[in-house]
């Protein structure tokens, strides 16, 4: 399963992209605005660092508009992913750019049938926000396990984006289901690789061997 960081920060990006763990990166305009700097610019470093998928959100809410704009966002690299709200517009202007070869991320999915239509109209990956259904006492990783199950039965190639990831635990679930990405926030990233064992073993280790290289200086 492919990792993403959902982020804008160029910062936290930098820190793990050189750990070799990131594949991609999404964004949006709630990240965009924490940042300093033109929100486009700050899009190419992040393609110039990531050198994958990185999913920048248009602004406009009309066909047109989303359309002007996912061909401005594609132009500015390469690996820039137009991302597009759900909805009649979305689907509209998803058909569009993914017809001129300008992969879209349908963004905001909340049900297999959303999920469904934008894989009809070409969508290269649909993001289900799970946590956000946690939130409202509904099971987010039942739609994950619908979306693969209907992706599965007719060979769509739109790629599963686990997005709205809370912990670590959604991390592993999304993995089992057979998801293909989760998008995470850096701090959910950070915590996969905690475990209160791995510091025990670690320091149990360490103070062993300055045992024993004590007690080989007593034997000189």
């Amino acid at each position: 399963m492919k990792i993403f960081l959902d982020t804008g920060s160029l910062q936290e990006i930098e820190s793990f992209v050189a750990l070799g763990i990131v594949d991609g990166v999404t964004t949006n305009p709630s990240l965009m605005a924490k940042e300093k700097g033109n929100p486009r610019e700050i899009t190419r470093r992040i393609c110039q660092i990531v050198k994958g998928p990185v999913s920048a959100e248009v602004i406009a809410t009309d066909v047109d508009g989303m359309i002007r704009e996912g061909r401005e966002l594609a132009a500015i690299d390469p690996h820039v992913v137009i991302k597009l709200p759900f909805g009649k517009a979305g689907v509209r202007a998803c058909a569009t750019l993914s017809a001129e070869k300008i992969p879209v991320n349908m963004t905001l999915i909340f049900s297999p049938t959303q999920a469904l239509l934008a894989a009809k109209v070409g969508a290269a990956y649909v993001s289900p926000f799970i946590g956000r259904l946690d939130d409202i006492a509904t099971e987010g990783m039942n739609l994950i396990e619908e979306i693969v199950d209907i992706f599965q039965n007719y060979a769509f190639t739109t790629e599963i984006i686990v997005a709205s990831v809370r912990h670590p635990v959604h991390v592993v679930q999304a993995a089992r289901l057979g998801a293909d990405i989760c998008t995470c926030p850096p701090a959910v990233v950070e915590a996969m690789f905690k475990h209160p064992l791995t510091d025990i073993g670690l320091e149990r280790f360490l103070k062993d061997w300055e045992k024993a290289q004590a007690d080989g200086q007593d034997r000189v």
